[in-house]
């Protein structure tokens, strides 16, 4: 093995046997081997994280790069350069020379350069009398073309980390789409669920990121929300197979008579005349835009309608409207003011609006007004009961009880 290119730095800087290695591997490149130096460098700039060098850094090696004459290196020829602190400076965009040997110092350090110093520590050539270049003393950049493949495939692993990254962000961005608009949509249609514990649960996991999260920081907390989309999506398939045999089981129920509702009444009182079709797509269609919620949903956000129906429990629409109707005359409501509703919203819907004013009873200063308001604004379409049941399905949750 040939050691002739194995020197000892300059002054004070110290010897190290890292140092020494570098210099004989840049000492065994085949002499056959070239690579393009621009290429080179655009490897190192890619793989500046895992060299841990900075962008001044990689500026004074581009310097030291353009003063090397050829496109590529090659092991046939002399790659070493030898320019002066001010030639380097200009081409290095007027920095600090103080600056300018700190980053040389990092680019031995790196092993992307080696220093060959002369006697004197000059950089310098000398040429034979045919005006050759005999020897050069400066920097070598042999430690370029021997770490080329290494080089290369560094940068290659930084853009694979790059792509894996944003491929990462990309799948949490698309599942936190899917939860938030999944809670929304449930909260939207009045499906029944401890919505405040799943927005608990989602902030809480994007809570845990750091604020340069890596990918597999990214995909661990996109497995969470996956979980909690999954579970998410069996609520929601959950209630609509709810929602269809509820239909199916009040289609099946007799028809209230009007006797079992005006026995309620006072004497004193007209009778309303309130019939309860069975819940099928031709009464949705007739109660306008108004939806038929799911029982489960209504007795949820109002409990309180429970108290008022024969036997303290509710289990069928016949005995919500029943309830309602005794709900509605204690609440002092007109017999006229509810047949309106009735008629306007439906005498199921009624009935839930019913039980819905029951809930807020202490906020409503005349509930007969309120409810002619109601009645108005319903057949104009501008009323809708979701947001009535989902506010108080909130403010009856086991959260909102604790604050």
């Amino acid at each position: 093995m040939n050691t002739g290119f194995v020197t000892t730095p300059f002054g004070r800087r110290p010897m190290s046997l890292a140092l020494m290695k570098g210099q004989l591997q840049a000492e065994s490149v085949k002499p056959d081997k070239t690579v393009d130096k621009w290429k080179v460098f655009r490897d190192v700039c890619e793989a500046r994280p895992l060299l841990d060098i900075s962008d001044r850094t990689l500026a004074v090696l581009n310097a030291l790069l353009s003063f090397y004459p050829e496109n590529h290196l090659s092991g046939e020829a002399s790659m070493v350069v030898f320019p002066s602190n001010r030639q380097l400076v200009v081409r290095a965009h007027g920095i600090a020379v103080t600056t300018l040997r700190r980053h040389l110092a990092a680019l031995v350090e790196a092993g992307l350069i080696i220093r060959k110093d002369s006697a004197n520590g000059k950089r310098f050539a000398r040429r034979k009398t045919s005006g050759e270049l005999e020897d050069a003393y400066g920097f070598s950049l042999a430690p370029l073309l021997a770490r080329s493949e290494e080089l290369a495939a560094m940068a290659q692993r930084i853009e694979a980390d790059r792509i894996a990254l944003r491929r990462a962000r990309e799948r949490l961005t698309i599942c936190r789409r899917d939860v938030r608009k999944l809670v929304d949509a449930a909260i939207e249609d009045g499906v029944p669920g401890n919505w405040d514990d799943i927005d608990a649960a989602y902030a809480h996991h994007l809570a845990c990121l750091s604020r340069n999260p890596e990918a597999s920081d990214l995909d661990g907390v996109r497995l969470k929300l996956e979980e909690l989309r999954t579970a998410i999506v069996n609520l929601l398939t959950s209630f609509d197979n709810f929602k269809k045999t509820s239909a199916s089981v009040v289609q099946n129920e007799p028809h209230i008579q009007n006797s079992d509702i005006d026995s309620l009444e006072l004497e004193s009182e007209p009778k309303v005349q309130v019939e309860t079709r069975p819940i099928t797509s031709a009464t949705v269609q007739s109660n306008g835009s108004q939806k038929i919620f799911s029982l489960a949903l209504i007795l949820q956000a109002c409990p309180q309608i429970s108290d008022y129906a024969q036997g303290g429990s509710i289990r069928g629409w016949r005995d919500l409207v029943t309830a309602a109707v005794t709900v509605r005359s204690m609440l002092g409501i007109t017999p006229e003011t509810y047949q309106a509703a009735c008629e306007n919203l439906g005498p199921e819907n009624a009935a839930v609006v019913i039980a819905c004013m029951l809930e807020r009873a202490n906020h409503i200063n005349s509930p007969g007004g309120y409810l002619r308001d109601l009645t108005r604004r319903g057949a104009r379409g501008e009323f809708s009961l979701g947001p009535m049941l989902m506010a108080l399905v909130r403010q009856n949750s086991p959260v909102a009880r604790r604050a």
